[in-house]
């Protein structure tokens, strides 16, 4: 079993990282330090709280000036890279926020991003100042370097992972809108990356606005052609008729004279919890002219109390000739997930051409506990 993330944060690692500070700070408490972020219930805490823990109790042995504090970890963050340096801009989350530091806030966050990431500090500002926050991130946003770019992206999405949301940007994303039109040509794929996450975030409560981005920007260069097409993937798999369109997939209301027949199959079709099937599809589509396509086969997962949650897995996405036999297999396992628990019981599962359901099949499955 792969180890917790949280056991990054152990006694070498705080050990290693006083000798930096030390390093350059001769008043620094190495082994107090320590001690104290160390106390129980260390062996409790979760990753966040761990952090949280490291950067509390390094604001009691570095200078109580905030100024000064900032300066000796300027002089050792050249050495400290990587995700285990969150601490860094959760300092200045913390201590930072007061107007008297806010411009130095934004120095130490650009600063601290470039080696780790200041994705997640950058929205306590935003929440506070969202004008002032994207101004400043506008400025970012033309940065020679990729990670400050990216930041500037990243920073704002509206349902960043593991992030705060950001509840005025899920109501009117024009400030988002407005910093991604700097980076939709970006000549980073790490920058594109996020700027198709934060148009796939804004595209969950706003589809609307960035089918309408989509088609403005679409065809300015290959390089925003990538990012609008990743950035529509949740409407893509919704099968938004206007976003298929877009796409140059056949139009899903006619889907209908796309295929001459469909099926789908699975086997075992009684199995228990923990095994895997095997699922078998065929699809022909009817003669004339090319049409791009989107297979997709969707599951009914029975949850807890009984009810289904539909979800889609993507089996083929491809333009094909009229007249093309489609067939192929795909395995499906069913163990349990850290993000999916499976439940006994008939689950329907279907296959997708384009958003319409054109085939489907049972499969009845078991506790572990038995056949019940």
């Amino acid at each position: 079993m792969a180890e917790a993330l949280k056991a990054m944060y152990n006694k070498e690692f705080l050990r290693q990282f006083a000798e930096k500070v030390h390093a350059v700070y001769d008043a620094f408490d190495m082994g107090n330090f320590v001690a104290v972020a160390m106390n129980e219930p260390w062996d409790g805490l979760e990753l966040k709280a761990r952090m949280r823990r490291i950067t509390e109790t390094l604001r009691t042995y570095l200078p109580i000036s905030f100024e000064e504090a900032l300066d000796v970890l300027f002089a050792i963050d050249e050495t400290c890279i990587g995700f285990p340096y969150l601490f860094f801009p959760d300092f200045v989350v913390l201590y930072g926020q007061e107007e008297e530091h806010w411009e130095l806030s934004m120095k130490a966050l650009e600063r601290f991003t470039q080696r780790s990431s200041s994705e997640f500090a950058i929205r306590s500002f935003l929440l506070s100042d969202p004008e002032r926050v994207m101004c400043q991130m506008m400025i970012w946003s033309q940065h020679p370097n990729e990670h400050v770019r990216r930041f500037a992206s990243e920073g704002c999405r509206p349902r960043l992972p593991w992030g705060v949301s950001l509840p005025m940007f899920k109501r009117d994303p024009t400030l988002v809108i407005a910093l991604l039109e700097d980076l939709k040509a970006d000549p980073s794929l790490y920058v594109r990356k996020s700027v198709a996450n934060n148009l796939n975030d804004i595209a969950k409560d706003h589809p609307s606005i960035v089918l309408e981005t989509a088609r403005r920007w679409k065809g300015v260069c290959p390089r925003t052609d990538w990012i609008i097409r990743q950035g529509c993937r949740t409407l893509i798999r919704k099968a938004d008729p206007e976003v298929l369109e877009l796409f140059g997939y056949a139009n899903p209301n006619d889907v209908s004279s796309l295929e001459t027949s469909a099926s789908l199959s699975v086997l075992p079709s009684r199995l228990m919890i923990g095994e895997s099937c095997e699922l078998k599809y065929e699809l022909c589509i009817r003669e004339g002219d090319p049409v791009h396509i989107r297979i997709e086969y969707g599951v009914d997962f029975v949850k807890a109390r009984g009810h289904t949650s539909r979800k889609l897995f993507l089996l083929s996405d491809k333009t094909v000739p009229g007249g093309t036999r489609l067939t192929g297999t795909r395995t499906h396992n069913w163990s349990d997930l850290t993000t999916r628990h499976h439940y006994p019981g008939e689950h329907r599962m279907a296959l997708f051409v384009n958003g319409r359901e054109v085939a489907d099949a049972r499969l009845t499955l078991f506790s572990l506990e038995g056949r019940e």
